[in-house]
């Protein structure tokens, strides 16, 4: 069965979100290198690499935002609160270790 080209052809709105994901995927890939990388110019190079994504990352996403395709929640008071609180307590938790 052969497909038109209006059923092959992805909405801006998709192709956006996965250039997005590609855009992830990549800097997940490239932290990989980076924590695993054993020379300082590799290293060099793959932070370089992983500069340039984190970019068109969020170009992509500034993208989606003003266009409507992404909407972000802000987060309640009390839910950063929260959060806040428990990195406190593991932040005394580990200065306690080390001591």
């Amino acid at each position: 069965m052969r497909q038109s080209k209006r059923e092959t052809t992805l909405s801006e709105k998709d192709a956006l979100q996965d250039m997005l994901d590609i855009e992830k995927l990549l800097m997940n890939y490239y932290n990989a290198a980076l924590t695993e990388g054993s020379t300082a110019s590799f290293r060099k190079e793959i932070l370089k690499q992983y500069s340039a994504h984190e970019k068109t990352q969020f170009a992509i996403f500034e993208q989606m935002l003003t266009r409507g395709y992404y909407e972000v929640q802000p987060a309640a008071k009390m839910m950063i609160d929260q959060q806040t609180e428990k990195f406190s307590k593991s932040k005394k938790q580990l200065a306690a270790a080390e001591a």
